[in-house]
């Protein structure tokens, strides 16, 4: 018998929450935002070199040689359905979860197998609504290389694996996290006593997720609209540094780069479309 071929790779096991509420309310639409939404994930996929396994239902299996890229994929996937949604009622939103592993697997023609992709499926079952959840292993090998936040979640016993999964849930604006509710009341709490040193802190860490959230967002634009934004805030620093606040003359030579941040802003969403790749069948 021929030994099975065998390698690591970093896999994403995708799907979407209530899927089958969504067909039930209407099959048609919800097919039509099931192909629009893929294509959309089959670009990005090409875009940080993965190979898109197996699509069946609305379960998709991506496998990355880079662990890296697969993160990123993933963020980015999420961040884009996310625009996507917003422009959708909430009732007919499609929301994905995604599981990320970095592991073993054995190879048999196109398909992938092994304990890699049943953990990567485990982990997206465990994922909030547009969320990410990541596995030990993933979440060591980028932690350190990734501009993103990262949530420990503790080891969680899934079906059909012995040992307890270590799970990581990444933070995408704070949308993603399966604590959202909690930590909502303890904002409640933490405002009720202004003057409080917690209270400070709470208030600089927000000021500083809002920078990093802003930075991680620029970073993911196209380079003309990071040029824009860089000579609006060129212009604001120079301002700053001349006429402080009490002459907020920036304005007028920004105003260009405003009106062409704006106009790449709605074009890039209408006409930036990256071509459909191929997939295999449900």
């Amino acid at each position: 018998m021929e030994r099975a071929k065998r390698r690591l790779a970093a896999i994403m096991c995708a799907d979407v929450a209530h899927y089958s509420r969504l067909m039930e309310q209407d099959e048609d639409g919800t097919l039509n935002r099931l192909k629009t939404y893929r294509s959309i994930m089959s670009s990005l996929t090409a875009r940080h070199s993965g190979r898109i396994v197996n699509t069946w239902g609305d379960a998709v299996i991506i496998e990355f040689s880079s662990v890296i890229e697969a993160v990123q994929c993933a963020v980015e996937i999420q961040n884009e359905l996310s625009h996507k949604n917003a422009e959708l009622p909430d009732a007919t939103r499609m929301e994905f979860r995604i599981g990320l592993n970095l592991g073993d697997i054995m190879i048999e023609g196109d398909d992938i197998y092994g304990d890699g992709v049943n953990v990567a499926a485990r982990l997206q079952e465990l994922a909030p609504k547009g969320g990410i959840m990541l596995s030990q292993s993933v979440y060591d090998q980028v932690r350190t290389k990734l501009a993103l936040g990262f949530e420990p979640l503790g080891p969680k016993q899934v079906k059909n694996v012995s040992e307890p999964v270590q799970t990581f849930s990444v933070r995408l604006g704070g949308r993603n996290s399966p604590e959202t509710a909690g930590s909502e009341e303890d904002d409640l709490q933490d405002t009720a006593e202004p003057n409080s040193s917690g209270n400070w802190e709470k208030d600089t860490q927000a000021v500083a997720n809002g920078f990093e959230q802003a930075r991680r967002w620029i970073r993911s634009q196209p380079r003309r609209v990071q040029s824009c934004v860089f000579m609006i805030g060129f212009f604001f620093v120079l301002n700053l540094l001349t006429s402080g606040l009490s002459t907020l003359w920036f304005v007028w030579p920004s105003l260009p780069f405003g009106m062409m941040l704006v106009w790449h802003l709605i074009a890039g969403r209408r006409g930036d479309k990256l071509p459909i790749h191929p997939h295999r069948p449900d």
